[in-house]
């Protein structure tokens, strides 16, 4: 992998560590409110479950493979 690729993967994960964060957010107000659209929460939570995936695969790539 070059430079800028390893760069540019390391940009994402961070842009999807904040909306990661973001979403927990949202959630949790949803929650607190007496009356919420159950629908929309089990979205988000989707929503941030594969974001959840997609961070720890991108984590793995960006580790170097070292011989055992």
């Amino acid at each position: 992998m070059s430079h800028d690729e390893i760069e540019a993967m390391k940009a994402r994960l961070d842009a999807m560590r904040l909306e990661h964060a973001d979403l927990d957010a949202v959630i949790s107000h949803l929650t607190d409110l007496p009356l919420y659209d159950q629908l929309r929460l089990r979205r988000l939570k989707k929503r941030k479950l594969m974001l959840k995936d997609m961070i720890t695969k991108l984590e793995s790539m960006l580790i170097p493979d070292v011989p055992a």
